[in-house]
């Protein structure tokens, strides 16, 4: 049985406590937060539950095996630090930490004491994407030209962190996931209109072989989307996370190159076939996240949405803030 403390109860919290409560093999062993009213909802909720405004209490506490960080950014460091080193396993919230030296130094100690660390990239354990990674190892798309995202909506406004640091992490930890290849370039630029935080930015990120990503992500839009394009070699594909029924579709859609002798005869044909849904798992994501967590706890096993997974997104996160203060300038990684 491991045991979980968990050290944050705002917006995540209670999902991240919830999902814990329902598996097999875990036990929440206790909930920290600060705010008197956060504590109070989870007595009422949980009358069992040890609560605490002092996550002291659950990182030095024998009783707990892992902590869960569902904290703001900026205090993810030093909770996961002391977890480790008072030898619990960690659980973690996007984004991993704020810089890249923090997010290596966290995995340099968890190496050392053979402590497992996963950060919380919930949408990788999504029916919807596990379904497109599964379409790009079949070769049904073919080599992979583009990944388009449109994250937007109206809000919700962060007062520590940039809508580059709060939404742009998702599609980041999928493109890591998805395209398997080491990024070469990022490029952004954004705007701040309201909090002196840049809340609208369109990131462009440059793989090997011509692939290439490209994020919108914006808190000041007047409709909720949720759409990635993805472009491939032989096929094309539209994932609207939106959709309740549907949400992959498969176009068999292109364009093919015939070369002739020269330039002027070159010649691009376009192919045009069925669209088709697959189907796609509905289990939430969260729960299927904090079950494999607790297996790789259980048997030793490091998760692939492990710290070096949180590492390259941070790194990709730290170039789009470079290239956003350069006003849009490339930045190498």
């Amino acid at each position: 049985m491991i045991r979980v403390g968990v050290i944050g109860y705002g917006y995540w919290g209670p999902n991240v406590v919830r999902n814990l409560r329902s598996l097999d093999g875990c036990q929440v062993g206790g909930v920290c937060d600060q705010s008197p009213a956060a504590l109070k909802r989870v007595n009422q909720t949980y009358p069992d539950l040890p609560v605490t405004t002092k996550p002291s209490e659950l990182l030095i506490s024998t009783a707990i095996d892992a902590i869960a960080v569902v904290t703001p950014v900026s205090s993810h460091f030093e909770l996961a630090k002391a977890a480790l080193e008072n030898g619990k396993h960690v659980f973690i919230e996007k984004p991993f930490t704020s810089t890249t030296h923090e997010a290596e130094e966290l995995i340099e100690l968890a190496e050392r004491k053979n402590l497992r660390i996963m950060v919380d990239h919930t949408f990788l354990f999504t029916g919807a994407v596990r379904k497109i990674r599964e379409l790009i190892d079949e070769g049904v798309l073919g080599d992979l030209y583009y990944y388009d995202s449109t994250r937007v909506n109206l809000g919700l406004f962060q007062h520590d962190v940039s809508v580059v640091w709060d939404l742009a992490p998702h599609d980041l930890s999928i493109i890591d996931f998805l395209i398997q290849a080491k990024p070469e370039a990022v490029i952004a630029t954004g705007e701040a209109h309201l909090n002196g935080l840049v809340d609208i930015a369109f990131i462009t990120i440059y793989f090997p072989r011509s692939t290439i990503a490209h994020l919108n992500v914006n808190w000041l839009s007047p409709v909720k989307v949720r759409t990635t394009l993805i472009g491939g070699e032989k096929k094309m594909l539209v994932w609207n996370d939106l959709e309740a029924d549907e949400k992959i579709k498969v176009y068999d859609k292109g364009v093919q190159k015939n070369n002739g002798q020269g330039l002027y005869d070159l010649l691009v044909s376009y192919r045009s076939g069925d669209m088709w849904a697959p189907r796609v798992e509905q289990s939430e994501a969260l729960k299927v996240e904090l079950d494999y967590f607790i297996e790789c706890v259980t048997k030793g096993r490091t998760p692939l949405n492990d710290g070096a997974a949180g590492l390259r997104v941070v790194k990709m996160l730290e170039a789009a803030d470079q290239s956003l203060k350069a006003s849009g300038r490339a930045i190498e990684l």
